[in-house]
């Protein structure tokens, strides 16, 4: 009997909560099951359902597709691996299941008494398959593996943190996991990020992988590519076949809103950045990590009041506008900032609420791509603040680089700030030194403006090309 994996989820586990990400997902999952995908990581925030479908529900279905496969399941401990093969074990054993694929049977009670039956391994009665599970270093010794499922080899940030737990998990997964496999066995990952050299993050630097946005992209996946997909908890960027969510949308609204997961973000944003948006980052290689200074209070010597605004580029790029006073000494203080992708015509009515608000006497905003309409619709909003705009024609990427130094030393931010505009935060900390490895460079790229104009150290100042509105 022929049934898709959507129609058999819903068979055996009739409670099922499906939304159309999880649809999506399980679509995925098929053509895994099928063999038209042989190498697939997924990335999905925790509490939305991945085990359920990779872990428990896909392997009870490709039994029942071929029952002669050999399918391990391998987690950080034995227990949670032997937990998912217990609950395929049921799945198995339901009424439900064998009206679907009556062939895949497994012992009864003591019967057949020459397969086995444990906690950790199971036999397909009749077949050659069966299923295996395993904690994380444990031994396959003897076992030839068709499929693979590794479900979070990480049990939390203590241990993706450690280097030596990352590097005996990557000696296992290279000693054990690849030298049970043959020409024709898959590989599915499905992790919650901790860390940026986790093991996705490795075999994503190491061999050749595709971001899936579309289903065409499924269909042109060669044997040796990895599929990758990474189920973002707030949604960024454009829409695609694979998640056509707008940016800003919440993957699973009903479990976790927009609000709880906004909250979330503000208590820790770069432990969030890497668990619900799966972009972790590792210390190592900052550009600026968690190195600037904070203040408490605004000192009384501040001597001007200005802010520098960078429009977004393109659609899935920031505006920046960072509003700050200047003391005696030279120091920058942070006083207002507006980080958002919001449209032009809402972002013009915020930035110039914020120069009203932080009593700014002179705007700088970048001319680049539509800037200059921005200018002059602020200044309309702000009659009384000053409003130039400028074009930049220096490199981003040596300007960013070359400034960073002094930009730690010159910035101070309030206290607090993480949780007062944690993307920003997160942008900032977790910038990387190697500039191709970074999304979003609009931050940076105002920090590294206002110390070119700003601070009295700076290598070189920078040359203006002023519009006065």
């Amino acid at each position: 009997m022929s049934v898709d994996f959507i129609s058999f989820a819903q068979k055996v586990y009739p409670f099922l909560d499906l939304q159309s990400f999880h649809r999506r997902y399980y679509r995925l999952l098929q053509s895994f099951a099928e063999g038209r995908i042989r190498k697939l990581m997924v990335s999905m925030p925790p509490q939305h359902g991945k085990s359920v479908g990779a872990s428990t529900l896909l392997p009870a279905y490709m039994l029942g597709l071929n029952p002669d496969m050999r399918i391990a399941i391998a987690s950080y401990s034995a227990s949670l691996a032997s937990k998912f093969n217990r609950r395929v074990q049921r799945i198995i054993e339901s009424s439900e299941y064998g009206e679907l694929f009556p062939e895949t049977r497994i012992k009864s009670g003591g019967r057949p008494q020459q397969y086995i039956r444990t906690a950790d391994e199971v036999e397909i009665v009749g077949y050659n398959g069966s299923l295996l599970s395993v904690g994380r270093e444990g031994s396959l010794t003897g076992n030839r593996v068709d499929c693979f499922i590794l479900d979070d080899l990480y049990k939390d940030a203590l241990e993706a943190n450690s280097p030596l737990i990352r590097e005996n998990c990557w000696e296992w997964y290279t000693s054990v996991v690849r030298t049970r496999m043959h020409n024709l066995s898959r590989e599915l990952m499905i992790f919650t990020r901790w860390h940026e050299e986790d093991l996705i993050g490795v075999l994503r630097q190491l061999e050749p992988c595709i971001e899936v946005r579309s289903w065409e992209d499924v269909e042109r996946a060669q044997g040796d590519e990895w599929l990758c997909l990474n189920l973002e908890a707030i949604k960024t960027g454009d829409p695609c076949p694979i998640d056509p969510r707008n940016a800003g949308e919440a993957l699973w609204p009903q479990q976790q809103s927009v609000e709880l997961l906004q909250n979330k973000r503000r208590l820790d944003p770069v432990r969030f950045e890497a668990m619900y948006q799966g972009r972790p980052s590792a210390r190592g290689g900052q550009l600026y990590g968690d190195g600037f200074a904070e203040y408490d209070t605004l000192p009384t010597d501040i001597v001007r009041r200005v802010s520098y605004t960078d429009t977004a580029d393109v659609g899935d790029d920031y505006l920046c506008s960072i509003s700050y006073g200047v003391d005696t000494d030279g120091i920058v203080y942070v006083i207002d900032v507006v980080y958002s992708r919001e449209p032009m015509e809402v972002t013009e009515g915020l930035v110039a609420e914020m120069l009203i608000r932080s009593d700014v006497r002179l705007a700088r905003i970048e001319s680049n791509n539509g800037g200059r309409g921005f200018a002059r619709a602020v200044q309309r909003l702000a009659p009384r603040v000053k409003v130039e705009w400028f074009h930049q024609s220096g490199n981003k990427e040596a300007r960013i680089l070359s400034h960073s130094a002094t930009a730690m030393h010159t910035i101070r931010f309030p206290r607090g700030w993480a949780q007062r505009w944690p993307e920003l935060y997160t942008h900032l900390t977790t910038y990387r030194r190697d500039f191709r490895s970074n999304r979003w460079h609009d931050a940076a790229d105002v920090l590294t403006g206002i110390v070119e104009n700003e601070a009295p150290d700076a290598s070189s100042r920078k040359l203006w090309r002023v519009g006065f509105l």
